[in-house]
C-alpha cells in the first residue's frame, strides 16, 4: 500500500482520529478520493486536510497547485456530486486552492481521473440535472429567461472586469497587446474579414453592450441594426450609441432573432450561438440566411468543442450550464458548418484563436481580483464571488489546455 495512505489503515486496533474517520462515511469517501488521486500523472497537487498532507503526481512538474480541504465532509460532497459537487463545495468555502486555474488544467490533463469523479451516485445526479436543464430550453420566452439569469447581474458588475468597450467575448492577442488593444484587434479583424464599408447595412445578432455596433459604425461608416433580448444590455447599448453620437448609424432593438423580417448586406453574431441551443441551431442559421441578401456574408464568432466530444457534452450538465449560463451549449465546427450549409451558407474562412481566449480570461480574472472592493460594494456575497472566480478559472483552463476553443467563421449566402 502506498505510504501516503498508510496512516489511514495501518493500525486497526488503535482508536486514532484517522481510524475513527476511516470508519465513518466521510472517512470512507476520503479514502476513496485519496486512492483515486494516486492515478494522477500530469502535474502535481499538494493536498491538506484536517488529518494530514499528501502529494500526488509528478513532483518535478511546473504545473502545480495546493488544495486545502477545510472539512472532511467535502469528500462526501465531491463523491456524491462529482465535478458539480466539487464546484458547489468550492462555492460554499469548504475547500480552497492557491491556483484554481492550474488545478483545472491538471484535471483536464488527467481526464481518466476527472471522468472517474462522475461515476456511481453522480450518474443519478446527472440525470436529475439533465431533466432540470431540459426545462431551460431556448424558446422565445425561455431564451429571455435564460439571458436574464446571467445579465441581470447588472452592467456595473460586468464593467468591473471587461475591456473599455465591454466586449464579453474573446479578444485577439498579438505580442504586446493588453486587453483593450486585443479587443480592438478582434473587432478590426471582423470588419476587415467582412469588408465592411459605408455602403453596407449590417445586422448584429446579440448586441452585447453595443461595442461592435459602435466600432463598426465609427470606423467603417456602415449602418448597423443590432438586436438583443437582454434589457440590461439594451439600455446600456442605447446609452453608448448616444455617448458616441452614432444615432444616425446604429439602431438598437430589443428583439429575438426569430422575429427578424428584413434583409441586410452582412450579418455578425459574436458568441451568441452558445445561447441558441442544439435544438434551435437549424432555425438560427435559417434566420441568418433569410436575413442576408443574395451573396451576402455572415461572420460568427463561436466557442467550440472537439467534434469527438460534442455528443457527450450535449448530454452532460457541467458547471457552466448549472451555475452560469442556463440553457447554453457549446457547438463544434462540424455541426456549425453542416447546419449552416443546409441553409445555403457556405464556409469561406475559419480563424481559430483559442489561446487568445485563455489570455482574455486571465485579464478578466485579474481585473476581477483587482475590483474586489467594488464587487463587495455592489452587494455580491462571498459565495457568489467564489462562484465567479471558479467560472473564470474553469474557462481559462479549458482554453489553455485546448479542451475548448473559439473561432471566427465567415459564410457566404449561395444564390
Amino acid at each position: 500500500m502506498n505510504n501516503r495512505l498508510t496512516s489511514i489503515f495501518s493500525d486497526v486496533s488503535v482508536s486514532t482520529p484517522e481510524r475513527q474517520h476511516a470508519l465513518n462515511p466521510d472517512g470512507f469517501f476520503r479514502s476513496q478520493f485519496l486512492r483515486s488521486f494516486e492515478q494522477l500523472q500530469n502535474g502535481h497537487i499538494q493536498l491538506h486536510d484536517p488529518l494530514g498532507k499528501f502529494h500526488f503526481g509528478d513532483a518535478d512538474s511546473e504545473l502545480r497547485c495546493q488544495i486545502t480541504m477545510r472539512q472532511l465532509a467535502t469528500y462526501r460532497k465531491i463523491a456524491l456530486g462529482g465535478s458539480n459537487g466539487s464546484a458547489q463545495a468550492y462555492i460554499d468555502g469548504l475547500w480552497s486552492c492557491d491556483d484554481p486555474t492550474a488545478l483545472m488544467r491538471i484535471m483536464i490533463r488527467n481526464r481518466t481521473l476527472l471522468d472517474s469523479l462522475e461515476g456511481g451516485f453522480t450518474k443519478l445526479v446527472q440525470r436529475l440535472l439533465q431533466a432540470w436543464h431540459a426545462r431551460n430550453h431556448n424558446s422565445v420566452q425561455g431564451s429571455r429567461k435564460n439571458i436574464a439569469a446571467h445579465y441581470d447581474l447588472g452592467n456595473d458588475f460586468f464593467r468591473l472586469f471587461l475591456d473599455q468597450r465591454m466586449m464579453y467575448s474573446s479578444a485577439l492577442y498579438a505580442a504586446g497587446d493588453d486587453l483593450n488593444s486585443a479587443s480592438e484587434r478582434k473587432l478590426d479583424r471582423i470588419c476587415q474579414t467582412l469588408e465592411l464599408s459605408a455602403d453596407d447595412h449590417v445586422l448584429e445578432i446579440g448586441s452585447g453592450w453595443g461595442g461592435f455596433a459602435c466600432y463598426a459604425a465609427a470606423t467603417c461608416g456602415c449602418r448597423v441594426t443590432t438586436i438583443t433580448i437582454s434589457q440590461e444590455q439594451f439600455t446600456e447599448a442605447i446609452a453608448e450609441v448616444g455617448r458616441q453620437g452614432l444615432q444616425a448609424l446604429v439602431e438598437v432593438k430589443l428583439q429575438d432573432y426569430r422575429e427578424l423580417d428584413q434583409q441586410y448586406d452582412k450579418v455578425v453574431s459574436i458568441e451568441m450561438i452558445e445561447a441558441v441551443g442544439h435544438h434551435y441551431l437549424d432555425q438560427y442559421f435559417q434566420v441568418i440566411s433569410d436575413s442576408l441578401k443574395p451573396h451576402g456574408k455572415a461572420l460568427l464568432q463561436s466557442i467550440v468543442i472537439d467534434d469527438a466530444r460534442y455528443q457527450q457534452a450535449l448530454r452532460e450538465v457541467d458547471f457552466i450550464k448549472r451555475y452560469i449560463f442556463p440553457g447554453s451549449f457549446i457547438p463544434c465546427y462540424s455541426v456549425i458548418t453542416a447546419s449552416a450549409g443546409q441553409q445555403g451558407l457556405m464556409l469561406e474562412d475559419l480563424h481559430d484563436m483559442g489561446l487568445s481566449y485563455a489570455q482574455t480570461l486571465r485579464d478578466w480574472r485579474r481585473n476581477y481580483y483587482a475590483a474586489n472592493a467594488k464587487v463587495n460594494e455592489q452587494g455580491f456575497d462571498p459565495a457568489f464571488q467564489r462562484m465567479w472566480e471558479f467560472y473564470l478559472c474553469y474557462c481559462e483552463a479549458g482554453f489553455e489546455e485546448r479542451a475548448i476553443s473559439v473561432g471566427q467563421l465567415l459564410f457566404r449566402k449561395q444564390p
